[in-house]
């Protein structure tokens, strides 16, 4: 059984972390999600998706109103949290949306907060790190830090819609996005549609 890491950060997009987090929930392999929502990331949620709450278990649900129990949220300044460590044993990483603050964090080796430490500690565990960036356009600035990131290990995934299975919702559009992204954890599902099926 396999747990994942999921880092929230602040940029625009908290739907596709919302969407991503109950894709996952349906593979059946997967045991735990360690979610991290970043200070930035609270701001977002409450203005995307529509809570007015600044309390932080209505954000929790929210993002993931998770009947099993497999979501376990950790505080982003808890350094201790058991994601910190390579000991502790996840099967990889996604940070969804990544704000080019966050990406700059992690080209640099930078750890100040939880997202950042579990995605340095994903790198150098070797484990797969997808950054599904969330920008633009885009400076110089981030695209050297999206080429560092890369030669560091790290999946750049921009959260870019594709169109060839000619979407009707928002909802289909996200889905696609996100059976990608499980496409890159090598994980069994069954979201989306795929090229000439």
């Amino acid at each position: 059984m396999d747990e994942f890491v999921v880092g929230v950060t602040g940029a625009s997009g908290t739907t596709y972390a919302r969407e991503f987090i109950r894709g996952i929930l349906t593979v059946p392999r997967v045991k735990r999600i360690h979610v991290v929502i970043s200070r930035f990331a609270q701001q977002t949620l409450r203005a995307e998706l529509g809570s007015a709450e600044s309390n932080e278990e209505e954000m929790r649900k929210s993002l993931s109103n998770d009947p099993t129990g497999r979501v376990v949220f950790h505080q982003p300044d808890n350094m201790a949290a058991p994601i910190s460590s390579g000991s502790y044993p996840v099967h990889g990483m996604v940070i969804v949306p990544c704000s080019m603050g966050t990406l700059g964090a992690i080209a640099s080796g930078i750890s100040t907060n939880l997202i950042q430490r579990a995605a340095d500690v994903t790198l150098k565990e070797r484990r797969p790190l997808i950054l599904a960036v969330r920008e633009t356009p885009l400076n110089r600035i981030h695209l050297k830090n999206l080429l560092a990131a890369s030669e560091a290990g790290a999946v750049i995934f921009p959260l870019v819609p594709s169109f060839y299975t000619r979407p009707a919702s928002i909802e289909e559009i996200l889905e696609q996005t996100n059976a990608r992204i499980l496409d890159q954890l090598r994980l069994p599902h069954s979201l989306g549609r795929r090229w000439g099926a």
